[in-house]
């Protein structure tokens, strides 16, 4: 199952190893605060913005395959597909 019909961010591993975007962003979240906070080492710090980088990666790619979702009802309900589902 591809990103586009809900399976999960493309490049993503076997389906017990996706990360939920909802998962993702409040990870992200709370790496950002963490980091704002200060009173991390260098190393805590570099660690963090490394993870967040990659949260952020999970959360762009979910954006990608919801925006294609879309697109691809939109290009149906214009073409009159009545398999297209209304929102």
């Amino acid at each position: 199952m591809t990103a586009e019909q809900g399976g999960g961010p493309p490049g993503a591993g076997p389906p017990g190893d996706r990360v939920p975007y909802e998962q993702a962003r409040d990870e992200l979240t709370d790496v950002v605060k963490r980091l704002e906070a200060g009173g991390l080492t260098l190393e805590q710090s570099l660690d963090l913005w490394e993870r967040g980088e990659r949260l952020a990666a999970i959360c762009e790619e979910w954006l990608e395959g919801a925006r294609a979702r879309l697109a691809a009802a939109g290009r149906k309900a214009d073409q009159g597909d009545s398999t297209a589902a209304p929102f």
